[in-house]
């Protein structure tokens, strides 16, 4: 069999996968990236992404051209049966990071755009070509993979799968699954309406006890409906057009629509008990899976890929290896309080006790009349890792927008940003001293995020993530410090290797 050489083999080109390979290539690596697939999937899965996700297309060099495919959702709502609105999200079209705080896609277009990108920066990208086997060793691992012209090998130093649900190559290193117990069955149908008439612009989940329902605008003249099946019912008749057709007819639409998909999934929540074996790495639905209520999914993957490339990238520059223990360290509990609030929202919406859903409403009613709900969601910091314990650190940097946008002058490096700052010296850090008149338009928003964390400077990682906020030098140390050493993931690997 002929074998090809690479820093790193991707494994699976959803959106995760074209993400990581092109953050890798952007970072210098040598890539392959195979899926078994001839071809993009064709049809819908993901409904929306968050600002944090579009400043990671932005990364990437596509955020723009993804635009077109995109909606700004008016609000995100939790209704009554009787369309009284319990709980309402507002959605604000310019947020901290630099975009619109939510955006509905039309995935298969999102997709198209990140594989053109991968062609544009010389990604090898193998399609139709299914992973097999693998073994790895001290220096790299071996994949065997069958394409359309046979079998061949591939030696990465690194293969990381993002191959799904029913991840091969979690399945060929022996990674479990822990459950959080949290599974329904729903019904989604994907549609395309050319003349929507009054269908609202807005995500809404409907809390109705006789069948709660999910309803959102997607890009362009594409809307979704998820059903949850209730207790006795089958696939095989909720697929029936005659269904369909009673279910939808809330909305009178029914007769002017095409049906795009229609399938019944079964929403869960799952998470590898190790996001790492060796030289082998877990990333997006093959690391965690989890119900779609708080639109999280593809995010969380597409975060997974952000925080892993550049640190792949530094250990092949010559970083330590041990480096690699801290992706898991700080996604894996990000990811958990996600999957959490996303169950807790699940559980709030498919109640099928109408008095269980009727104490529920009351309860969320009165919240919301004495102003007592909650009407924000502020995941967690990244915590441990890389990353210094300073305040802020593992929080996501703002992106203050003047004439272009902040990370536009950051690229893929770090960053340090304060005022008198001392020579970084290169070595993957840019200085953004806010006394350079270049900077005038940055500084304000820049001065006060720093008046919030106390400190006079904060060096921003690569993946946006604060590393710390100190004095510059401190900072500057600290960083070179741990990339050579990084003993605090050497001992979290320790702790970890009696399960390996």
């Amino acid at each position: 069999m002929s074998e090809s050489r690479c820093d790193l083999l991707v494994v699976g080109l959803g959106p995760v996968g074209d993400v990581l390979a092109a953050l890798a290539r952007l970072h210098g690596l040598d890539v392959i990236a195979i899926d078994r697939e001839p071809d993009k999937h064709h049809l819908p899965r993901a409904a929306v992404f968050d600002d944090e996700v579009m400043r990671i297309f932005q990364m990437v060099g596509v955020s723009e051209r993804i635009l077109p495919f995109c909606r700004v959702p008016d609000r995100y709502q939790f209704l009554t049966a009787a369309r009284e609105v319990l709980l309402e999200f507002p959605i604000h079209a310019a947020g901290r990071f630099g975009w619109a705080e939510t955006y509905a896609l039309h995935q298969p277009a999102v997709e198209q755009t990140l594989r053109d990108r991968l062609a544009e920066l010389g990604v090898d990208v193998r399609l139709g070509t299914a992973f097999e086997a693998l073994a790895q060793d001290g220096d790299g691992v071996s994949v065997s993979v069958r394409g359309p012209s046979g079998g061949a090998s591939i030696r990465a130093r690194y293969v990381v799968g993002c191959d799904g649900a029913w991840s091969p190559v979690r399945e060929s290193v022996g990674v479990r699954l822990s459950d959080y117990s949290f599974d329904e069955p729903w019904l989604v149908l994907d549609t395309i309406i050319a003349e929507p008439g009054p269908l609202p612009v807005v995500c809404q989940q409907i809390c109705d006890p006789q069948r709660p329902v999910t309803h959102l605008a997607m890009s362009g003249s594409r809307f979704r409906w998820e059903f949850m099946l209730k207790p006795g019912e089958t696939a095989e008749e909720m697929l029936r057009d005659d269904t369909i057709r009673t279910l939808l007819a809330p909305w009178n639409c029914f007769d002017r629509m095409v049906v795009e998909r229609k399938a019944v999934y079964r929403f869960h929540a799952l998470v590898a008990e190790q996001w790492r074996r060796g030289r082998v790495l877990l990333a997006g639905d093959a690391a965690h899976q989890m119900p779609p209520f708080a639109g999280q999914g593809m995010c969380s993957g597409i975060r997974d890929a952000a925080n892993l490339a550049w640190k792949l990238a530094a250990v092949v520059r010559g970083a330590p290896d041990s480096l690699l223990d801290s992706y898991e360290m700080e996604r894996a509990p990000h990811v958990r309080a996600i999957i959490e609030t996303a169950i807790a929202m699940g559980r709030v919406v498919c109640v099928l006790d109408p008095q269980v859903a009727a104490a529920r409403d009351a309860e969320m009613l009165s919240r919301k009349a004495t102003g007592e709900q909650q009407v924000s969601i502020d995941y967690p910091p990244l915590r441990g890792g890389m990353l210094r314990e300073d305040r802020g650190a593992g929080t996501l940097s703002p992106q203050p927008m003047a004439e272009k946008r902040l990370d536009d002058l950051i690229g893929l490096n770090a960053a340090l940003i304060g005022r008198g700052l001392p020579p970084v010296g290169g070595d993957g850090i840019v200085a953004l001293d806010l006394d350079d008149p270049a900077l005038k338009a940055f500084a304000p928003p820049l001065d006060a995020w720093l008046a919030g964390l106390a400190a006079p400077a904060a060096l921003i990682r690569p993946d946006r993530h604060v590393f710390g906020a100190s004095t510059p030098n401190v900072l500057i140390d600290d960083w070179h410090a741990r990339l050579r050493a990084h003993d605090r993931v050497e001992a979290y690997a320790q702790l970890r290797s009696a399960d390996r």
